[in-house]
């Protein structure tokens, strides 16, 4: 009897191809969305959890691993057929090292980004938040802007201070270059005493972040991606008009 091999090896093939995107969103929280109607290609980088620095959290901890992003990152400012990046934010915060790293590289790229905020970009999340062209928070998304916190044993000594101060200066200096909020009102929420009950910091909902100048625009997954639709299609253009100048 006929047998359509050449339809069997699709639907392999298909199964494949499903099974694979199943296996990156499980292991990384990664996929690549192209059925929109640009055909463009949006690369999707969910951070969400602690951050992950150099040691390892415990296995009841949801975390989102430095080694794991960074490379993928690169992977998208290597593939031609990427045209952009989507980065979706949920973080209570975690390591600043591995967090700026992380920020540092989507800043960087030099495809269209565009970065949302989702349930909370805390602590190191800021700078995450911030390091997309534009930068989008649900209404009921959180964010806490507070000092450097360590939870191992610091020495209290002049030289440890001016450490953990410099280190408070990265994130200023990276969140106030990404954004519209200068150093001097960044400051004044990291350090403000008044707000938290068992800290000093300042809590912003939503609208809040926006006001402040931290986040451009309160809005959802619709108004991210449409947004990043206009951005590629706007260096789209930029490239063909440079062509035919030349």
């Amino acid at each position: 009897m006929y047998q359509d091999k050449g339809n069997d090896v699709e639907k392999s093939n298909g199964s494949n191809i499903s099974e694979k995107r199943s296996q990156l969103i499980e292991d990384y929280g990664q996929i690549t969305l192209a059925n929109n109607k640009y055909r463009q290609k949006i690369h999707l980088l969910n951070i969400i959890g602690e951050i992950e620095g150099h040691e390892n959290l415990g296995i009841n901890t949801k975390t989102s691993k430095y080694e794991h992003i960074l490379p993928q990152l690169a992977a998208v400012e290597d593939n031609e057929n990427i045209d952009g990046l989507m980065v979706l934010l949920n973080t209570v915060g975690g390591d600043v090292e591995a967090g700026l790293a992380i920020a540092e590289m989507i800043a960087s790229l030099s495809k269209p980004k565009v970065c949302l905020v989702l349930g909370g970009g805390h602590s190191i999340g800021v700078p995450l938040a911030v390091s997309g062209d534009v930068t989008y928070i649900v209404p009921t998304a959180t964010m806490v802007v507070h000092p450097i916190r360590f939870n191992d044993t610091v020495l209290g000594v002049k030289q440890n201070f001016e450490y953990i101060e410099r280190m408070q200066d990265r994130i200023i200096d990276f969140t106030s270059n990404h954004s519209s909020i200068s150093e001097d009102d960044f400051k004044s929420l990291m350090f403000n005493t008044t707000e938290l009950t068992k800290d000093i910091g300042t809590m912003l909902v939503g609208a809040d972040a926006v006001e402040k100048g931290i986040i451009d625009r309160v809005g959802g997954i619709n108004s991210a991606l449409n947004c990043l639709y206009d951005l590629i299609n706007e260096k789209k253009n930029s490239k063909m008009n440079q062509y035919e100048n030349y």
